[in-house]
């Protein structure tokens, strides 16, 4: 049977003591969490590990002896080591020392309660302790036999270093009975910005979920749920992007803490996408009032929707033509072309009676980037919703037009085949027409087809417009679900201390000597930029249309309508 002793790489060069660590049945393996020095005294060491047991919930024991023969020459000393196996009893008693300047350990074991001892291969795993307890295993999401098992055995290891973190915080400079050798036996690791800013935290966050819930409770008054302002609540990215950022508020001021890794590091992750989406914001801000841009944005935005308003008559002007060489129905072409054109008319005189006010409206508009990058892009996709409007009403009439005539037709189709829709039973079933009926139905459909070509062209033209503008609204939600999905704080600490976020181990091979143990280095393979993304990705809602191609065709060539928005049932969790 292969025993299998994990020492930290840190205890190499301890005086000579005892080993305490834990011992896994299960694995036949070691974990060696520190050296005790000499002296001490037995009674004092039990003590000391059952209240680091009661508090760590980790079983820890003495496992063995270590010898640094360098600095200890004394021959008596391999016979002390030995006679304090009788004292711990610790069944394998591990062994292990230091050969002066040899490179190669020795290692063995002491069986002395067991009837049939036998001789047991050992391989010495050395790991840094340090990244070992820091880091998080994230064991393969496609888990499955072996690798199962092999990722499992790694979280005892994992586990064991990092629930003994309570043995960690004494160094050699604390007035004890006890002396030991581990990672920062030299001194604890600690920052005093960080303590304070531990400490700092408590009645901000008090102060901030008290505010919290006075907005959430605001939110949730009855006045909000009465038309038209639930309406504008359910239809506006900006509500919908405020409501996502006030969950997100209320995560990271929460007085609940963290039960798992992935929650602390879904906070994290939160805090640092907030705290990068202000700091765009105030920078976007600090942009937009230097050098009264505001102004000439403002100046610049009467004479565009001009220019878009004389393109689209333009537009319609062309349509009750001959567009393309097409023969249109000259009377439905006319009544259509003058319906809209009523509509630009009238939206030209809008947008103009606006002009006095837009420079002061962009104004505090531009105040709200101070809340985020976030908000300023779904403020801008509002923007764009609204001066877009005309175009969204041409795309309605058209698509509802359309999708009536198609519909119609659909329906005198069956007629001739003897065929109607059965309401009740949701098909097609079989129907004795008589002679008026069948007339009637040819005239009708006679007159939907020859003016579906005309209908459908402005409802092609309008569509493509619609398209257009739903692209860039879309592009605009994509860049807010990239800042608000985006775990920062994971991929910042994978780029700088790639072991906190672990996917597995890799073993290299220091010596190997026959008659030796074979001397192992244990290296944290770091987790891809690909999986730490699909780990910690958060949640966010979408205001973009996420439909498949297929069905985006059909409701294209059916005439139903697209949406710039998904409704309030639709979230993205």
């Amino acid at each position: 049977m292969v025993l299998k002793v994990f020492f930290p790489s840190c205890c190499s060069s301890a005086d000579s003591g005892i080993l305490i660590g834990r011992w896994i049945s299960e694995q036949n393996s070691a974990v060696i969490l520190a050296v005790v020095h000499f002296p001490f005294i037995p009674v004092q060491v039990k003590q000391y590990l059952g209240e680091v047991q009661r508090v760590t919930k980790v079983s820890v024991s003495v496992l063995g002896s270590w010898s640094n023969s360098k600095q200890e020459k004394e021959e008596s000393l391999s016979e002390f080591l030995e006679d304090l196996g009788t004292i711990f009893c610790h069944e394998p008693w591990i062994q292990i020392s230091k050969e002066g300047d040899s490179k190669f350990w020795s290692c063995s074991t002491l069986q002395k309660h067991s009837k049939n001892p036998q001789e047991e291969e050992i391989i010495l795993v050395y790991y840094d302790q340090r990244k070992v307890m820091l880091s998080h295993l994230h064991p393969p999401l496609d888990t499955a036999g072996q690798r199962a098992e092999d990722a499992s055995k790694l979280s005892a290891i994992f586990d064991t270093v990092a629930r003994s973190q309570v043995l960690f915080m004494t160094d050699r400079y604390d007035e004890g009975p006890i002396k030991l050798t581990h990672w920062q036996s030299d001194g604890v690791e600690a920052s005093i910005i960080v303590e304070l800013l531990k400490q700092a935290s408590v009645p901000a966050c008090m102060l901030l979920t008290f505010l919290l819930s006075l907005v959430s409770g605001v939110c949730r008054s009855r006045v909000l749920k009465f038309w038209p302002l639930s309406f504008l609540w359910s239809k506006l990215s900006t509500c919908e992007q405020l409501g996502h950022r006030l969950q997100h508020l209320q995560v990271i001021s929460s007085n609940k803490k963290a039960q798992n890794q992935t929650q602390l590091m879904r906070k994290a992750n939160i805090f640092v996408s907030l705290l990068i989406d202000v700091a765009l914001g105030i920078l976007l801000m600090s942009w937009l009032y230097r050098k009264n841009r505001i102004g000439h944005l403002a100046d610049t935005l009467i004479p565009v929707a001009d220019h878009v308003a004389e393109e689209l008559q333009d537009l319609l002007q062309w349509l009750m033509g001959a567009p393309a060489g097409l023969k249109m129905n000259r009377a439905l072409d006319q009544v259509l072309g003058r319906f809209f054109l009523y509509h630009i008319h009238l939206w030209i005189s809008y947008i103009h009676l606006l002009s006095p006010f837009i420079e002061m409206i962009l104004w505090y508009v531009g105040l709200s980037a101070c809340l985020g990058l976030t908000v300023a892009l779904c403020i801008l996709s509002d923007i764009i919703a609204l001066l877009t409007f005309h175009i969204y009403c041409f795309y309605v009439y058209g698509a509802r037009l359309y999708c009536l005539k198609i519909y119609g037709l659909s329906s005198l189709w069956r007629l001739f085949r003897g065929k109607k829709w059965n309401v009740l039973r949701q098909r097609v079933d079989s129907c004795s027409y008589d002679l008026d009926q069948l007339f009637i139905g040819t005239l009708l459909f006679t007159i939907l087809l020859f003016l579906l070509p005309t209908t459908a062209l402005y409802y092609l033209v309008f569509t493509l417009l619609r398209l257009l503008v739903v692209i860039v609204q879309g592009l605009i939600h994509l860049l807010v679900d990239l800042i608000d999905s985006l775990p920062l704080y994971s991929l910042i600490l994978r780029l700088c201390r790639s072991y906190r976020l672990a996917a597995g181990v890799k073993f290299k091979v220091l010596e190997q000597q026959d008659g030796k143990p074979l001397r192992l280095l244990m290296q944290i393979n770091p987790l891809s930029y690909g999986g730490v993304v699909q780990m910690y990705r958060l949640p966010t809602y979408s205001c973009y249309p996420r439909d498949s191609w297929a069905s985006l065709c059909k409701k294209l060539f059916l005439g139903e309508l697209i949406y710039p928005w998904k409704h309030k049932g639709d979230k993205q969790n």
